[in-house]
């Protein structure tokens, strides 16, 4: 099955898609991970973009699809794929659309995870980290078992600079401003599959299972 996962900030978006990835048997393609590896493989696009990137620069969305071409081409991507993280504007959805056009390999279904924005900024603000040994909690989901205090080390824990309500609120600006657009995109070809995110994560997967069955 040839999917995509669309949703704001902290909809879950990342982690219900390498399950459903690992349920139907497909790569889970992230397009930050695929970026990398193509850097790391140097292969003719990922040189491109190696360049670019230590130039400072941002890769291109021509880059990005050259990449993207690629990946699709390697053979476990016959039995289909799942895209995170990308499409993320409107043109990079048409330019996608023309790569799958061009390769046989049309999306079948766009998942999308909704979740309000009160509950993607609790989510985000919530989180805290263990800068020592890396392990992540949340102060109401994830809590550790002493306030503020690593339960693995005993460090005391972090919230990053990006997990602040200021740094969430712009993040979703950013998200409804250019990502959510390419929902309407998608909908007029008929492949949106809409969930609702903001319930227990095994709810959340099992409707997922439930609109692409």
């Amino acid at each position: 099955m040839r999917l995509i996962f669309v949703g704001p900030p902290a909809s879950g978006k990342g982690t219900q898609a390498k399950k459903v990835a690992a349920r139907l048997g497909v790569p889970h393609i992230s397009t930050g991970d695929m970026l990398r590896e193509a850097v790391a493989a140097q292969t003719p696009v990922g040189r491109k973009a190696d360049a670019v990137m230590k130039a400072g620069g941002l890769v291109s969305d021509e880059i990005v699809i050259g990449i993207i071409e690629e990946r699709f081409a390697k053979p476990d991507c016959r039995k289909g794929f799942l895209l995170d993280g990308f499409p993320r504007t409107v043109p990079q959805a048409e330019a996608l659309d023309r790569l799958t056009e061009k390769m046989g390999l049309p999306v079948q279904a766009v998942v999308h995870i909704d979740v309000p924005d009160a509950v993607c900024v609790e989510r985000i603000t919530g989180r805290r980290g263990c800068p020592k040994c890396n392990a992540g909690y949340h102060v109401k989901f994830i809590p550790p078992k002493k306030p503020d205090t690593c339960d693995v080390c005993g460090t005391a824990l972090v919230q990053r600079p990006d997990d602040t309500v200021e740094a969430a609120r712009k993040r979703l600006q950013k998200y409804h401003a250019e990502t959510a657009a390419i929902v309407p995109f998608y909908v007029k070809k008929g492949v949106v599959r809409r969930v609702q995110g903001d319930a227990a994560p095994e709810a959340v997967l099992a409707d997922i299972g439930r609109v692409l069955a």
